[in-house]
């Protein structure tokens, strides 16, 4: 069984580390697959203007050089650590009124996708492309920072467009997603390097994308918390998790 992590920032965005600093961190602790996905904000409101003046997004101009670079990171990465590297974005639209925020990841892209679409059509188009979008943190994280409820507000309309949810993000779970019927998925929300300790998603292995992306859809996940150093705590919260109806390993790893 191999940890993984679909969710990372690197340097491209708001990340502190580089994208080889990134693959090295996972792929010495064993991780079997991981995906980055930086930030892709939306251009059109004062934040998403924000972002791109403090230069923590991807850019049009720039996306095809971050797809070549994840794309040469993920051979090194198969090579000297057997790691499965996917190429994904997070994109990212942020308003003053949590209701109207929302992130979705795109796993496995290959194009561009314009983030100022509508919702639904930024769905269809990542679901064009082969790759699975993802509802990241929809509901609150738990944490004094802006949340991003348009999502979960929204669920019903969208259940059939969004692939996953994240039930957990970083070292916090979701109640609400875990004690819901939608197909879950746990990510660290990786910036900094304490972030490395935080829910995570196990696959029997890395393997391809195509095998990566079944393990996804098939819905017979295991979730489980990380750890680098502090093994009982791990447990403590790994217990604490099967008072829900999710399925999480029993052992630490």
């Amino acid at each position: 069984m191999k940890f993984c992590d679909f969710h990372i920032h690197t340097n491209y965005s708001d990340g502190e580390l580089s994208l080889r600093e990134v693959v090295d961190l996972y792929g010495r602790a064993g991780f079997g697959a991981i995906a980055i996905t930086d930030h892709l904000c939306d251009r059109k409101s004062l934040l998403g203007l924000s972002a791109k003046f403090l230069d923590w997004t991807l850019t049009e101009e720039n996306f095809y050089q971050y797809l070549k670079e994840i794309e040469k990171e993920a051979i090194r990465a198969r090579l000297k650590y057997n790691m499965l590297v996917i190429p994904g974005v997070e994109i990212t639209y942020n308003s003053f009124k949590y209701a109207r925020s929302a992130h979705i990841l795109a796993l496995g892209i290959k194009d561009f996708i314009d983030p100022d679409q509508e919702i639904k059509n930024i769905f269809k188009g990542i679901r064009q492309q082969g790759a699975l979008s993802v509802a990241a943190h929809p509901v609150s994280t738990k944490v004094n920072e802006p949340q991003t409820y348009y999502l979960w507000n929204h669920r019903e309309s969208l259940r059939d467009l969004c692939d996953l949810w994240e039930v957990a993000s970083g070292s916090y779970l979701f109640e609400e997603v875990m004690n819901s019927d939608l197909p879950k998925i746990a990510n660290s929300d990786f910036h900094i390097r304490k972030h490395f300790s935080s829910w995570k998603t196990v696959l029997p292995s890395g393997g391809s994308w195509a095998e990566v992306k079944k393990h996804l859809l098939n819905g017979n996940l295991q979730f489980k918390f990380f750890h680098e150093q502090e093994g009982e705590k791990c447990l403590r919260q790994v217990l604490k998790v099967r008072e829900g109806s999710i399925t999480v390993l029993e052992e630490l790893w």
